[in-house]
């Protein structure tokens, strides 16, 4: 092999103050993305369809709806990923205290649905802050883990560092514990790998195990859920998981066929929000199943290269946030369908129905963009 072929060369990118201006991009994730999202949409048409119908609107109701959130989303998402990472460094704190105050402003003059106040009403648009609470921890906590280091060692000064989002989490946990639970498994994963000690971290995370076992004791109906997980058969509780284990027993090695679901047409509550997952494994069986998991592990296999590729810490722990807060999400979520881990509000990311999660994740996707554009890849 000649020294020439031997040599490789790195391609610098060229970023500005403000913006990327050429350099590395990662297509891999764009295509990831654009795919789930994309089948996403189909699958919210499929399993909304029917109750769009019964509503007396069209069948592309929902689907659309979401189809024009994720386009707005889209071009958000290529916006965050063209301004210099760097900037958000600067940000972090405005950005925490902005989303802390919106959650809190949600429990004055929110708007309730399902039993649960959780949306702000914009008039054509109801917002849940809960959702961008999650980029705004995985900015923050990137930034204080950065600086501030020599905390994590100390339980006095984790929590220094951890009061401002810990606020936030707890005021969301009063209406909505699982969004809860997802936001501290960003803190927690990401102060896990920049820490050197992880023994106030476990502290912490007892304590955090304690507060939410007392929040189940104090609503009736989070204990209603944990019967429903350990006894869906017999429990009051047990009807959407009972449907939802039909839906994934019926559905076979290659479903019924798109479209052609039973439990969604008024059986399975929630068939196009939180429960899809389990249409999905209805119509097109555990071979599709398997194939979106498969997307969702490349997607989390690109954000660890990038994490272990980025050009300073900041950079690596904001990927890793991102990472812990999908990867997450996803374990939540397919637990609960599959009714390995008691019912919860999760939604799976990029392909359930709701407005508010799509954008705070592509957002979040942008920011793994503006990273991965710093990379210097070899020619």
């Amino acid at each position: 092999m000649s020294s020439k072929a031997a040599t490789k060369t790195r391609k610098k990118s060229k970023a500005s103050f403000w913006f990327m201006e050429e350099g590395y991009f990662d297509y891999q994730i764009l295509f990831i993305t654009i795919v789930l999202v994309l089948f996403g949409i189909m699958m919210i048409y499929s399993a909304s369809s029917y109750r769009a119908v019964m509503e007396g609107n069209s069948d592309f109701f929902y689907a659309l709806k979401q189809a024009l959130i994720a386009m707005g989303s889209f071009v958000i998402m290529m916006a965050v990923s063209s301004v210099n990472y760097k900037q958000y460094y600067s940000y972090a704190m405005p950005l925490i205290i902005i989303s802390v105050a919106l959650c809190a402003i949600v429990s004055v003059i929110g708007i309730a649905s399902h039993g649960a106040v959780r949306w702000i009403s914009l008039g054509f648009f109801n917002l849940q802050p809960s959702e961008f609470l999650k980029p705004a921890i995985v900015i923050y906590i990137a930034k204080v883990c950065h600086t501030n280091e020599e905390w994590l060692e100390n339980f006095k000064d984790l929590f220094k560092i951890m009061m401002i989002p810990l606020v936030g989490i707890i005021i969301v946990a009063l209406e909505n514990l699982s969004t809860a639970i997802v936001c501290f498994a960003i803190l927690c994963v990401v102060i896990f790998v920049a820490a050197k000690d992880i023994r106030p971290l476990l502290c912490w995370g007892i304590l955090a195990v304690v507060g939410g076992v007392l929040l189940i004791l104090m609503e009736g109906y989070r204990g209603g859920r944990i019967e429903a997980w350990l006894n869906p058969e017999t429990s009051e509780n047990g009807y959407q998981t009972m449907q939802s284990l039909y839906a994934i027993g019926s559905g076979g090695l290659f479903g019924k066929g798109l479209g052609n679901s039973i439990q969604k047409t008024g059986f399975l509550p929630e068939s196009h929000n939180d429960m899809i997952f389990s249409v999905v494994c209805e119509e097109l069986g555990l071979f599709g199943a398997l194939a979106v998991i498969a997307l969702f592990v490349m997607l989390l296999f690109r954000f660890r290269y990038i994490a272990n590729h980025c050009p300073n810490r900041f950079a690596s722990y904001m990927v890793v946030g991102v990472m812990a807060q999908i990867a997450v999400q996803l374990i939540i979520n397919i637990g609960v369908v599959t009714n390995t881990l008691p019912p919860t509000g999760v939604t799976l990311p990029f392909i359930s129905y709701g407005g508010s999660s799509v954008l705070a994740t592509m957002i979040e996707i942008g920011l793994v963009l503006s990273v991965s554009r710093q990379i210097e890849p070899y020619e």
